[in-house]
């Protein structure tokens, strides 16, 4: 008989929750969705070794980076969006803020848009991993349907950032949310920008369309 050394999560569970505790704080869901990203966590580490889903290699900076932001989002979007709102999240990568977003409030219908087919194979990767109904568009979002349009939109650190908000807007609809996680505060007025909480430099920024 052959035995096969179960693999160890690269960071536990109690790790996790505690690198995470100044986005969410005491806000956290009921149900601890700490295993999920504990499963995300190490999936995203396997494939970073063969292929470039993001710079950051340190297990505790990509909790704390790409995880703590994300759910920073999350938790000011859950009070602006029903239970079942759609999201796009343009320009994906490896999945931030799209897949937390998911985890955190798991009945929102997300769409996580992302043209590179390496990172859009991780995605659809990542979503059977972990269980989740999130569609993975693996084009560019100027392709979708023109009547395609979203409660919410998110972008992070995306390529172009000002060309990619201008492609964004129109696929928020009237009355929704446009949200960007980036390193500067947005320049447009009347917008809620709100600092990212550990990073020092990140800003959350949300406007209403």
């Amino acid at each position: 008989m052959v035995y096969t050394q179960k693999r160890m999560p690269t960071l536990s569970e109690t790790q996790i929750a505690e690198l995470l505790g100044p986005y969410i704080e005491a806000t956290a869901p009921e149900s601890p969705i700490y295993g999920k990203l504990s499963q995300y966590l190490d999936l995203l580490l396997r494939w970073n070794a063969r292929t470039n889903l993001t710079a950051i290699r340190e297990p505790e900076e990509i909790v704390r980076r790409h995880f703590g932001e994300s759910l920073f989002a999350a938790k000011h979007l859950a009070s602006r969006l029903s239970p079942e709102a759609t999201l796009l999240d343009f320009g994906s990568g490896a999945g931030f803020p799209g897949l937390p977003i998911q985890l955190w409030l798991p009945n929102l219908r997300i769409t996580l848009a992302e043209s590179q087919g390496k990172k859009a194979s991780f995605l659809r990767e990542a979503v059977r991993t972990l269980g989740l109904k999130t569609e993975v568009w693996s084009a560019r979002v100027e392709s979708m349907p023109a009547e395609r349009q979203f409660e919410a939109v998110t972008l992070r650190a995306v390529d172009r950032m000002q060309e990619a908000l201008a492609a964004a807007r129109p696929r928020v609809s009237p009355g929704g949310w446009l949200v960007t996680l980036s390193a500067t505060p947005s320049l447009i007025e009347d917008v809620e920008q709100i600092p990212v909480p550990g990073s020092g430099e990140g800003w959350l920024t949300i406007e209403r369309v």
